[in-house]
């Protein structure tokens, strides 16, 4: 069925895809986003993918464009997620779940009648966003647990350790991205990261830059 479908290459992925535009939306390959529908056009996106292969393409707009007939412009990356969870409200919304498949590279928009739009993409430049842990080996995993401690007692926050220092390192990097209170621009460089190892690695940057812009007395700091 295709919600138990597991995609294992570019040559599996639709070519044309249902688009969900949204501002600091990031989802990644094998990672969860959970969102809340409300929007008649997006309900409608959702009732016909739950209908269809379960998949939605989420991408952020590209507020340095102006926008077109269709809506606003996006940018040109974006990530192919599987409907995995499914929940609806007393008032009319749903809410989902996504888990990352690949990310993708638009090619055009389709002109279509749906109330939402779709997109037609390449998968092919992102053929290693099939490979589970592909490239944890070269992660500095120590750098991005140390990121994350100084960003929770800089902001007074509580983790689950056993939980964080139990999971894969593929799924710490993109868990800890997906959920990151980043703006949208950061967001979508963590998105484009070539490999596992860059979006770490901008992780960890991203991190420390916040940080010594805090105000306080330098506990933060991540040397």
């Amino acid at each position: 069925m295709a919600a138990n479908r597991t995609y294992l290459s570019p040559a599996e992925i639709p070519p044309v895809i249902p688009v969900f535009p949204l501002t600091g939306a990031l989802l990644l390959p094998r990672a969860e986003l959970p969102l809340n529908i409300f929007e008649p056009r997006y309900l409608a996106m959702v009732d016909d993918a739950i209908g269809g292969g379960r998949l939605i393409g989420m991408v952020q707009p590209d507020e340095s464009l102006p926008a077109v007939e269709q809506g606003p412009q996006v940018h040109k990356v974006g990530c192919l997620g599987r409907l995995t969870q499914f929940g609806e409200t007393g008032d009319g919304r749903y809410l989902i779940t996504l888990t990352g498949i690949c990310r993708f590279r638009i090619v055009e928009e389709l002109a279509t009648t749906t109330p939402y739009r779709q997109f037609r993409i390449d998968t092919s430049p992102f053929a290693k966003d099939f490979e589970a842990s592909a490239g944890e080996a070269a992660v500095d995993r120590e750098a991005v647990l140390a990121a994350l401690a100084a960003f929770l007692e800089a902001n007074k926050l509580e983790a689950d350790w056993d939980g964080i220092r139990q999971a894969g390192t593929e799924t710490l990097v993109n868990a800890l991205s997906v959920m990151s209170p980043y703006g949208a621009l950061e967001k979508q460089a963590l998105l484009e990261a070539k490999d596992l190892k860059a979006r770490a690695d901008m992780l960890v940057a991203i991190t420390q830059m916040m940080l010594a812009r805090m105000p306080g007395d330098g506990e933060g700091s991540l040397q």
